[in-house]
């Protein structure tokens, strides 16, 4: 039996354990960086199997680093655990019903995107044990993910500056390597404070903090058409100034995501959006304060890395689905609209140009695609992630699992009522296979990491990362 596996037997081993992590971290659900309970699973099964674990990185008291091992090279592989606000849904219902009205949920799969890391990381920490490799690997814990981005603040504090390379992986509707861009993105908030007042007895004595906010969102409603065309700009309204119309609203909260291909330019519209705030506080005689919340970088795809994990997910990301998973996600595409039904057919048409189209039928109509996409590289973007930080501070590779019912889109209830069954579990113990088996390639070809270390110098320009995220805010 050859290396490899071994490693899918020694994950296979200790399925149970991953697996029950992950229905335990579904089932306690928490956002930005207040996993205290999502990240328990994780340190308690790390400290079992020997790594040695350091918590509370970049002022985040729920992030960690577990260790094991000692040399170059260096693998990182990158743990989430983070879930999404007003996403709670009952597991296994095949329609959107809370199971907690307005609470959270795992609208992304970082319930299982966490355990299939570790995983990885367990598993190949089995067999260097077993065959005495020298090499360290590092799991790191990042919260706050979805909004907030640990992994931006641990990069730029310096956490990942000791790696060689960096692997990870994300739940999908579709089996891939991620060979795309993403989104860089600030977070920030726009805070209006004006004057109460009666609204009909004296309403010149008032000023409107909700028309303030108001102005501002016309104003960048306006500006849409004055950014590039990859620009993406999107709010929330965290205070509308409370519930009486016949009160002058003294305060409104925004919260504002700008996003662009990349830093410098979301840093340009952050720029012109600050003006526009700064113009409807002026318009309305209201004070503003702007509170830089967060940022992340644009990934960078290492294509040595990725097309050797790739050829892992091809040898061992097959999630072996039965007629009974078939069936179980059936209910998730029977919810799908017919739009996009006629959208699956299509994107089967484009990944398989030579099938017979009773294939491509086929294909475009199962509730969980059982096929693992073609290679390919693109300077396209797609959503915003932190690991695009880590990709600026050195190579990082990273894959999709096509564990999520086929049509189904992140961050809805259809993924968070999937995240505790089969086809989930299989897609988590399939990450940790591909990822452990690529850590071995980085461990035992040394030219794959070099080659890996050159395409990055390239790929930067000889830039040195630098953060977004100004040096006085802290993750909160």
């Amino acid at each position: 039996m050859d290396a490899k596996q071994k490693i899918t037997e020694l994950i296979d081993a200790k399925k149970e354990q991953f697996i029950a992590a992950a229905d335990r971290i579904w089932g306690t659900p928490e956002t930005r960086f207040a996993t205290t309970e999502s990240v328990k699973p994780f340190l308690e099964i790390l400290e079992k199997e020997g790594f040695t674990v350091e918590t509370g990185l970049a002022n985040m008291e729920h992030s960690f680093v577990a260790t094991y091992g000692s040399g170059n090279p260096v693998i990182g592989i990158l743990a989430e655990y983070d879930a999404l606000g007003n996403l709670s849904q009952v597991a296994d219902l095949g329609e959107q019903k809370a199971e907690h009205e307005g609470g959270n949920g795992h609208g992304c799969g970082h319930n299982l995107l966490g355990t299939g890391a570790l995983a990885g990381a367990v598993g190949i920490k089995d067999l260097m044990e077993q065959e005495e490799l020298t090499g360290t690997i590092k799991l790191f814990g990042c919260p706050a993910e979805e909004s907030g981005y640990g992994k931006a603040f641990m990069a730029r504090d310096g956490v990942f500056d000791c790696l060689d390379v960096a692997l990870a992986w994300h739940p999908m509707d579709t089996s891939m390597a991620w060979g795309l861009s993403s989104l860089a993105v600030y977070q920030i908030y726009y805070n209006f404070k004006g004057r109460s007042a009666h609204a009909a007895a004296a309403p010149e004595q008032g000023r409107s903090a909700l028309d303030a906010a108001e102005l501002m969102n016309i104003g960048v409603q306006f500006l849409r058409e004055h950014i590039i065309d990859e620009g993406r700009v999107h709010y929330a309204f965290m205070d509308a100034g409370g519930e009486s119309a016949n009160v002058v609203q003294p305060t409104a909260s925004l919260y504002y995501f700008i996003r662009a291909p990349k830093l410098d330019q979301a840093e340009a519209i952050y720029k012109r959006v600050n003006k526009i705030a700064e113009g409807a506080a002026l318009m309305t005689e209201t004070e503003l304060e702007i509170v830089f919340d967060s940022a992340c970088a644009n990934y960078l795809p290492n294509q040595a890395m990725t097309t050797a994990m790739y050829e892992n997910l091809k040898e061992f990301g097959d999630l072996n689905l039965t007629k009974e998973d078939q069936e179980y996600s059936q209910r998730y595409y029977d919810s799908l609209d017919d739009a996009t039904k006629a959208g699956l057919i299509t994107r089967a048409r484009q990944m398989n140009p030579t099938a017979s189209e009773e294939e491509i039928q086929r294909l475009g109509t199962l509730p969980v695609l059982d096929q693992i996409g073609p290679l390919a590289f693109s300077n396209a973007t797609s959503g915003s992630t932190d690991v695009g930080d880590v990709s600026w501070v050195c190579p990082t590779a990273q894959v999709l699992i096509g564990c999520e019912p086929q049509g189904t889109p992140p961050h809805s209830w259809q993924w968070v009522a999937n995240g505790k069954s089969s086809v989930a579990h299989k897609g988590l113990l399939a990450a940790g296979k591909t990822i452990a088996t690529t850590a071995y390639d980085l461990l035992t070809n040394p030219e794959l990491v070099e080659k890996a270390k050159a395409e990055h110098q390239v790929t930067v320009g000889g830039q040195k990362y630098q953060s977004a995220i100004p040096a006085d805010v802290m993750p909160k």
